[in-house]
């Protein structure tokens, strides 16, 4: 039996999102016929040319535009000339162009063209490479404004789809849009999976969907096989999967496919295409009842037995580098291409209460020798050519850690790395001055709602105090340090979240921490405060689950604040604070309603 594994769009874009890689390493292992494609990409480098540029502003001249709008399709030829050299530039084929690229009189009016002053704090006075890096994906984002405006509704540059498939109790919503003809972006998705299909014949068609914003071009993809090529089994899991549709009773999403399978995707999909026993899958049978096969299984495939992952079917790809914001770990997360590996399987925690920690994924902890990561790593250098790695770990062990780096340097390995941590006491100076020296370049940790209380009632393990001198010891040793940060946690008070500014206020004067984002607190069903409200000061509004998506549930609590008000001063602040301003401004200021 052989398999295409298909990342559905649009997911990240520049670099292969990992899932069908890691499963195409282990399925090649055991001698599975697997080979993968990244249709985000692919999307994104066909839409994006001079040919199909010029039909979009066909369809424009043809639309009643808004102002800002109609200012922009006023530069059509500008789009349709600069559009290749743009794709070139971000994609790393022609470097020349970002001298040209990084002066801001080069661009057309706009409402996202940033003010010289803001230029100059974020890359300096000099024309250089992530300055036009930048201007080039605002140019971007002015094209998919008017694409989602005018011609497809659900199209984002992230997460195609995603305010379709956020919140979905039900199918049939997705299901009336799946019944539409095909839209403009619809017909070149189709286009590119066809060509996939007619090449490669698989006998499955593997869909992973990590996000709601995924779920809606996996589905037109499945919907095409069904109709013109119905002996192709139709598998889907993922992160939406294992998140969202745990609980689900609505079997019409069995119209469009054969399988749903949950938690590591290795020993279900393996099963599948060597005629085991199903385990961890979902089906709808003959009388169009769902059957949950062997559904609480524990069997795995053990971590350090999964296998390299493998980038062949990918590499191929000119993924393309994009700085939005001028957040500094935004921009390792959105730029560059890099190779992702996990140093362990699950967090070694696993007790925070907003986190899904009753899932696979989660609450299963394992570690591999740490030679036999490196091995992976050295694998991964010699078939992509690249020297930087992100490992995606929930949160990296700090013993993993250190004997990562050890090895890494016994070896002499040149290599960048980033990942996750807690931020907790055993990243003293010694061990953070290990972690530079071996190639690591970034932290992100979570110090969350940076309230004493607030803290200890989420069960994170670790104080301010401690995640303080943590952050302190990597800044020292030339580790960037961005921390995830929350809002809106129950009973949680506007003077626990003003305190908590304060916190991230003395972090950023500090310079131990360089980025933060702050999350609005959701409660989910897979997490300790989502299974036992009560224990967070919170109630459940939600009286049974939905027949089809099942993740965040609606809750009411004592001590409510204007969350949207909130969060919005949150932001601005840190924001202040990330371009080394307002230091000396009363937290409290950012709060006043003007």
């Amino acid at each position: 039996m052989s398999i295409l594994l298909i990342t559905s769009p649009l997911t990240q874009l520049n670099t292969p999102y990992p899932a069908t890689m890691q499963l195409t390493g282990f399925l090649h292992s055991r001698g599975v016929d697997a080979s993968q494609a990244d249709l985000s990409i692919e999307l994104i480098e066909k839409l994006f040319t001079a040919q199909h540029i010029t039909t979009i502003f066909e369809i424009l001249s043809e639309c009643k535009l808004t102002k800002p709008h109609r200012i922009l399709v006023q530069h059509a030829n500008f789009f349709i000339q600069n559009i290749e050299p743009v794709m070139r530039f971000l994609s790393g084929r022609d470097s020349s162009l970002a001298l040209r690229f990084s002066n801001l009189e080069y661009w057309p009016v706009s409402k996202r063209k940033p003010e010289p002053d803001d230029m100059e704090w974020a890359f300096g006075t000099i024309g250089n490479h992530d300055r036009a890096t930048h201007l080039c994906t605002l140019f971007i984002k002015d094209l998919c404004e008017l694409i989602q405006k005018y011609i497809d509704p659900h199209f984002e540059l992230i997460r195609y789809a995603e305010s379709l498939c956020l919140h979905l109790p039900e199918f049939e919503p997705l299901q009336k849009e799946l019944e539409k003809p095909l839209n403009f972006i619809d017909t070149l998705l189709i286009e590119i999976f066809t060509e996939k299909i007619q090449k490669l014949k698989p006998d499955f068609v593997g869909f992973s969907v990590p996000f709601p914003g995924n779920l809606y071009s996996a589905l037109r993809c499945a919907q095409w096989l069904k109709i013109n090529a119905p002996k192709t089994k139709i598998v889907m899991g993922g992160g939406y999967v294992n998140t969202e549709l745990r609980q689900i009773t609505d079997p019409k999403i069995f119209d469009y496919i054969d399988y749903l399978t949950f938690d590591d995707g290795e020993l279900p999909l393996l099963r599948l295409l060597t005629d085991g026993d199903l385990v961890r899958t979902i089906v709808r049978n003959q009388i169009c009842e769902l059957e949950r096969i062997n559904f609480d299984s524990i069997e795995n495939i053990r971590f350090a037995d999964a296998g390299t992952p493998d980038y062949d079917g990918v590499m191929q790809n000119n993924y393309i580098n994009l700085i939005e914001l001028t957040n500094p770990m935004h921009a390792l997360w959105s730029n560059g291409q890099w190779n992702k590996l996990t140093l362990a399987h699950g967090c070694y925690w696993a007790k925070c209460a907003f986190c899904d920690g009753t899932l696979d994924y989660i609450k299963r902890f394992e570690k591999a020798p740490v030679e036999l990561l490196v091995d992976r790593m050295e694998t991964l250098m010699q078939q992509t050519g690249i020297s930087g790695f992100h490992f995606t770990d929930e949160a990296a062990p700090p013993a993993v850690l250190r004997k990562l780096a050890e090895e890494i340097i016994r070896r002499g390995l040149v290599v960048s790395y980033w990942t996750n941590i807690r931020f907790e006491k055993s990243y003293n100076a010694e061990l953070c001055y290990l972690l530079a020296k071996s190639g690591c370049i970034a932290i992100a940790g979570g110090l969350e709602v940076a309230s004493p209380r607030v803290l200890a009632l989420i069960n994170k393990g670790i104080t301010i105090e401690i995640a303080r001198e943590s952050m302190k010891n990597l800044s020292e040793a030339g580790i960037m340090t961005h921390a995830y940060l929350m809002y809106g946690f129950p009973t949680q008070t506007a003077r626990e979240t003003i305190e908590s500014l304060e916190v991230v206020r003395s972090l950023f004067a500090d310079n131990y921490l360089h980025s933060a984002f702050w999350h609005r607190y959701a409660m989910t069903i897979h997490s300790p405060s989502g299974q036992n409200p009560d224990s967070v000061g919170a109630v459940s509004l939600q009286k049974k689950p939905n027949i089809f998506s099942n993740n965040e549930i609606p809750f009411s609590t004592n001590n409510e604040i204007d969350l949207d008000f909130y969060g919005n001063a949150l932001r601005i602040a840190t924001l202040n604070y990330m371009q080394g301003a307002g230091f000396d401004i009363d937290v409290k200021k950012w709060f006043e309603k003007k």
